[in-house]
């Protein structure tokens, strides 16, 4: 895997795991030994429910266990006047003759409908670093690809409201 995570993003993960061991974990089981109790289970519609919330938990940990373990930690640090994480962007996009803004976040908080692009990606991996005025060249694959203008930069920090992506 060998995400690309910040300090922040591994604390939240972490969070998480210690909620769905201690809470989701506990609640999935009484709701198992509910569903069991009422009978017959191979027509038992809440049983068959119950064990597949029970095992999408467990799967969830295993997964961001797995995360923190093989995470690329990263800083989150950027010069004032360089698009680095977490910092707000106002890109215009020639091809489009639009403006868009987005906000750089790691890969496990990326969610594009939100305008949070992933520092990963494409556009991400084209614009960090640059300034307000640079035009980047963002390339999409070995064929296409397209420019964009910086137009604004907003350094913001991780405040902690951008959430997990689930998978």
């Amino acid at each position: 895997m060998f995400d690309k995570l910040t300090e922040n993003d591994i604390k939240k993960m972490q969070e998480e795991i210690d909620h769905r061991k201690l809470v989701v974990r506990k609640e999935a089981l009484e709701a198992v030994k509910e569903a069991r109790a009422h009978g017959d289970l191979s027509e038992n519609f809440e049983y068959h429910a119950a064990k597949k919330d029970k095992n999408q938990n467990e799967s969830r940990i295993r997964y961001l266990e797995k995360m923190i373990k093989t995470a690329q930690v990263i800083s989150d640090e950027s010069k004032d006047d360089e698009i680095g994480l977490y910092n707000t962007v106002d890109l215009y996009f020639e091809d489009d003759d639009e403006e868009e803004t987005y906000k750089l976040v790691t890969t496990v908080r990326g969610n594009s409908m939100k305008g949070l692009i992933s520092s990963e990606s494409p556009l991400g991996r084209a614009v960090m670093g640059h300034k307000v005025g640079d035009r980047v060249y963002v390339k999409v694959n070995d064929k296409t690809g397209y420019y964009v203008v910086v137009k604004r930069l907003e350094n913001t920090k991780d405040d902690g409201s951008d959430k997990l992506r689930s998978y």
